[in-house]
């Protein structure tokens, strides 16, 4: 099984689709993996150590601002993104906070795995605040799908 994660078209038939309005971000990675959609969505928030300090350095630089560091008090959580959708093939959760609404889209058909990300800044810190942390979030979705295809590879394992 291969381990390489590609960016590619979020999944045709994605619910993930109706929250699309113009210039909103919508990023979407790829691998081959088996896992459904929540148990890839357990291994994607399982997070390293390295990408766990960075959430961390994020709470502590965005809470002057009165951004939350956690989603709402939802009982159903993925991580910290309350689950908005759940199904065989699809996982989505996020929330809406006052400088942007987000949600991630995990997707599971045809041996492989999606992870979307859709974000709808609200204003100008929105926005900045989308690009500052972009080249964080390529780097820790991509690694989030290196570790589903690992994690499907020892699946099979006893």
């Amino acid at each position: 099984m291969s381990q390489s994660v590609t960016k590619t078209n979020l999944p045709r038939d994605s619910r993930l689709h109706s929250y699309i309005r113009p210039d909103d971000f919508l990023d979407c990675y790829q691998v081959e993996s088996a896992l459904t959609a929540g148990d890839a969505a357990e291994v994607i928030v399982a997070f390293p150590g390295w990408a766990k300090a960075l959430v961390a350095l994020r709470g502590i630089l965005v809470a002057p601002f009165g951004l939350m560091n956690d989603g709402p008090g939802e009982s159903d959580k993925l991580g910290p993104f309350p689950v908005e959708h759940t199904s065989d093939r699809e996982v989505i959760a996020g929330f809406n906070d006052k400088h942007l609404d987000f949600r991630v889209s995990v997707y599971s058909a045809s041996g492989h795995v999606s992870l979307a990300t859709w974000v709808h800044p609200h204003n100008i810190g929105g926005r900045a605040y989308l690009t500052a942390i972009l080249p964080f979030h390529i780097v820790i979705a991509r690694n989030a799908l290196a570790r589903v295809a690992r994690a499907d590879g020892l699946a099979g394992v006893a």
